[in-house]
């Protein structure tokens, strides 16, 4: 009995040096300076208890209230910092870019072949090389030449939202698909098509792999090593399905392209337009091109199906509970374009409320409240605080574009509060963050704003959206919550 309190002495007095020895080094690296302020800590386990795991971005907006607008928070030996203000914002993610632009690392990701998207692609030079061929790609000039092609898929969407508005849900996914395989490899997208079987099975597995706990290796990060015949704890036999359809995401459509245009067929598209740059080029200088093509356009589907779609669900659940927002808009189509054609493109800036209408979809059901978080790649201070290298850092969109003295009423659907009191549309630089910020900004966020544009000018014109009715003709009861898969970020 003596030998094992002696033993159980012996464990807590190492336990506890260990411990101190993790504090000495940690205050000795931090010079002095403080952590952000943030709840109180456990040893070991820091915040784990404190972290929200419904409505984060409402949690973390409270906590901004007691602590500042840079709340930290330490999860075992992970630092989170959440930003509420957009003065924060700004000087971190986007004036102190060069150290703030980095993802955290996601180990689920990485074993299953999905670090490459470029959304999720670590600081790198292949990451570089990616975003530069998306910013070129999809920047406002280039957008302009696609238009013709959006019209018609939206046409497409008002005929099958005809047949069976019911399934609304069903023509926008469809919608969207199509919109963005006819941009990316002028793939024109069938009902059943088996191409989209790839990005679709990648995002229903993926999407709850990156929420906290989905996957105990994103927080202990040797469970990577577990072998296969271990039950439970194996992630081998999933990791081994998404490597399949990884490769299914970045060959197929490509080795379309490549048959297009080598057939004469192939329509315009970002693929065939960056394929042909290739042509001059040879051996692994030209492989190596066309591998970063592969990935980055490859995380198209991927990146913009969830958002888009999720904005123009919005649409449709604004215009039933706020009916008064749906006369308005169809009043300003009426006088500007008559009930005889669809809205144009051309029409655009003759629609100021559409317009105000649009940037306020964005706003009010925001797609990604605390949109994805950036890393840290070094050590740095910010007003008095340490902020270590390999911090999660999240921006918290939903505080912000939610605060009520910049925005009145905030839940309410108002798009009148970005009109000018002679009935223009009021600049709102603060809108962008729905988007993200700095080196990480969305650059597809050009084409979300056309899609949603013509979209929305299109349904109003053709449609009254109004509350389904049950077995008696009573209206069935509508309510709007808040449900995005990025808002949870620990």
């Amino acid at each position: 009995m003596q030998f094992l309190l002696i033993n159980a002495f012996d464990c807590l007095a190492l336990s506890l040096f260990l411990y101190l020895l993790v504090v000495f080094r940690d205050h000795r690296r931090r010079g002095g300076f403080p952590y952000p302020p943030g709840p109180p800590s456990w040893p070991i386990i820091g915040n784990l208890l404190d972290a929200p795991k419904n409505a984060p971005w409402i949690a973390y907006a409270d906590m901004s209230k007691k602590y500042g607008d840079v709340v930290c928070l330490h999860i075992f030996s992970q630092v989170v910092v959440v930003l509420c203000s957009v003065s924060a914002i700004k000087d971190l993610l986007e004036k102190r870019g060069e150290i703030y632009s980095d993802r955290a690392s996601l180990p689920i990701a990485e074993m299953m072949d999905m670090d490459w998207p470029v959304f999720m692609a670590r600081m790198s030079d292949t990451w570089r090389e990616g975003r530069r061929l998306l910013d070129r790609s999809l920047r406002p000039g280039a957008t302009i030449l696609y238009r013709q092609m959006m019209q018609e898929k939206t046409r497409e969407f008002l005929a099958q939202l005809f047949a069976t508005p019911k399934d609304f849900r069903a023509h926008i996914e469809h919608l969207q698909g199509k919109l963005i395989m006819s941009l990316t490899y002028g793939y024109d997208l069938k009902d059943g098509d088996k191409i989209l079987e790839a990005p679709v099975q990648v995002t229903k597995i993926m999407s709850p792999l990156v929420l906290p706990g989905a996957a105990l290796v994103n927080n202990v990060p040797f469970l990577r090593h577990i072998p296969s015949w271990v039950p439970y704890l194996s992630y081998e036999p999933l990791v081994q399905i998404v490597r399949k359809l990884s490769q299914r995401m970045r060959n197929e459509p490509i080795d379309f392209v490549k048959n297009a245009l080598r057939n004469g067929t192939a329509v315009q598209s970002l693929a065939g337009e960056h394929l042909q740059e290739l042509e001059s080029l040879v051996g692994s200088e030209r492989q190596k091109q066309e591998d970063t093509i592969k990935k980055t356009l490859g995380s198209m589907y991927q990146a913009g199906s969830d958002t888009t779609v999720s904005s123009m669900y919005s649409l449709f659940l604004a215009l039933v509970l706020f009916p008064q927002v749906q006369r308005r808009a169809q009043a300003e189509l009426d006088v500007v374009i008559g009930r005889d054609r669809l809205p144009t493109f051309d029409d655009r800036p003759r629609l100021p409320y559409i317009e105000a209408l649009c940037k306020e979809l964005l706003r009010w059901q925001m797609v990604t409240p605390m949109g994805l978080p950036h890393g840290s790649s070094s050590d740095d201070v910010y007003k008095g605080f340490f902020i270590p290298k390999g911090s999660i850092m999240v921006a918290n969109a939903w505080a912000i574009l939610h605060n009520p003295e910049a925005y009145p009423d905030p839940e309410e659907f108002k798009p009148e509060r970005f009109l000018e009191e002679d009935g223009s549309v009021r600049d709102d630089p603060t809108l962008s963050l729905v988007f993200g910020i700095g080196k990480r900004i969305c650059p597809g966020r050009h084409f979300v704003d056309a899609t949603l544009f013509i979209v929305t000018s299109s349904v109003l014109s053709i449609f009254n959206v109004t509350k389904a009715k049950d077995e008696n003709d009573h209206e069935i009861p509508v309510k709007a919550a808040v449900t995005a898969l990025s808002g949870i970020v620990v």
